[in-house]
């Protein structure tokens, strides 16, 4: 994230003394992507955060995934799907490739103490109230929040006992943030961009906790291990950088709209390797007096589309089937748009109020467990006409 802040106590200089009350040293931690060469933080502990007592390998269940084969456009209702258990160990695989797993999970429980060594997740919340607790301090999120958590953070979800969190999550192995042609040379979000740094929420002050011998979870791309940390990793008094958890509501993308139909990539709100993610939220409908609102048919030449359906009445979709909490997949190769009639529905209306989350791949998704259990067979035949 370009954007920099300082939360809590730091030295004047980095890299430079900082004592405790107690006259001993702070530990400096400094948390970088990509070596040395882009965003970091430092972070200032009371303990050592390099002090282990143990580390052993955790079994955990190996979520088969399949081809799209035939190739098929699908859709999953979500809704249907197991609920409980915590955002970690709760998650159902719905589809994944070399670059992203892409699940979803209703849960009601406190997660452990967490970190994923492979890349940042992205946790989209669609219904529920949660809070993120990590090294970096604590961030409260709710309905239509999107979450970014960086690779590595030591973080866990805490939900209120009855509660029920329901989130779209989004792996990667790399990093994700704002389209590079928002950002100026210096990082900064520009005037076309669809949202500001004013819209960016993060931890505002250090999250102490005592502990001792304390379970983290570290999960990478050959399995899970389990860390126990002589002291408690929450005992940062202080940090700055450009690195850090940070959250974003969909309702405050602010659209982009235009006298004809604008094509998808003016919806995008992140990107990462072989990635990018767009918002779909209330807005005007295109103002040519011959306009169509509809999007037209189109053919995904070099990506998998998967769409999220949050809330609102999906004009293209009626008659699909598609609901909130569906997520379809329309993938390269596969021509697809409207449902039939929907063209000529949707000439003269004046604007939308559908919230939807897309995520455009650049290589296949396969197809994971989640995605079986939860799949409407019917879908692909529903662009015949009269049926």
């Amino acid at each position: 994230m370009p954007h920099y802040r300082q939360v809590g106590e730091v030295p004047r200089k980095r890299h430079t003394q900082f004592r405790q009350p107690d006259g001993s040293l702070y530990a400096e931690e400094l948390m970088g992507e990509e070596g040395f060469n882009y965003d970091s933080a430092l972070l200032y502990h009371r303990h050592l955060p390099t002090e282990l007592v143990a580390i052993e390998g955790v079994d955990s269940e190996i979520q088969e995934a399949t081809p799209n084969h035939p190739l098929l456009p699908r859709h999953f209702k979500t809704h249907e799907l197991k609920t409980g258990g915590d955002a970690v160990s709760g998650r159902h695989l719905l589809m994944l490739n070399e670059d992203c797993r892409i699940s979803y999970a209703a849960v009601g429980d406190t997660s452990p103490l967490t970190k994923n060594a492979t890349g940042d997740e992205m946790v989209f919340i669609e219904s529920g109230s949660a809070r993120l607790e990590s090294t970096f301090g604590a961030l409260d999120v709710g309905p239509g929040d999107y979450v970014i958590v960086p690779a590595s953070t030591i973080h866990r979800w805490v939900v209120d006992e009855g509660e029920t969190v329901r989130m779209l999550i989004l792996e990667t192995r790399s990093h994700i943030g704002p389209p590079r042609r928002y950002l100026s040379r210096n990082g900064q979000l520009l005037e076309h961009a669809p949202y500001c740094e004013r819209d960016i929420r993060a931890p505002s002050e250090p999250l102490i906790e005592e502990g001792s011998e304390v379970d983290v979870l570290v999960r990478t791309r050959s399995g899970t291990s389990r860390y126990v940390y002589a002291k408690h990793p929450f005992d940062v008094v202080g940090w700055d950088g450009c690195l850090y958890p940070w959250a974003l509501s969909i309702k405050d993308f602010e659209p982009i709209t235009g006298r004809i139909h604008q094509p998808p990539p003016v919806h995008q709100t992140f990107e990462a390797p072989n990635l990018v993610v767009c918002s779909f939220v209330p807005r005007l409908f295109d103002y040519h007096p011959e306009a169509i609102p509809a999007p037209y048919n189109h053919s995904n030449v070099d990506s998998d589309e998967v769409l999220f359906y949050v809330e609102g009445n999906f004009m293209s979709r009626k008659g699909s089937g598609i609901e909130a909490g569906s997520v379809s997949l329309h993938p390269g190769g596969h021509t697809h748009g409207p449902q039939p009639g929907s063209v000529e529905a949707s000439i003269g209306a004046k604007g939308t109020e559908e919230y939807a989350v897309m995520i455009d791949t650049f290589r296949p998704l396969e197809l994971g467990p989640g995605a079986r259990d939860s799949e409407d067979e019917a879908y692909a035949w529903t662009w015949l006409e009269g049926r």
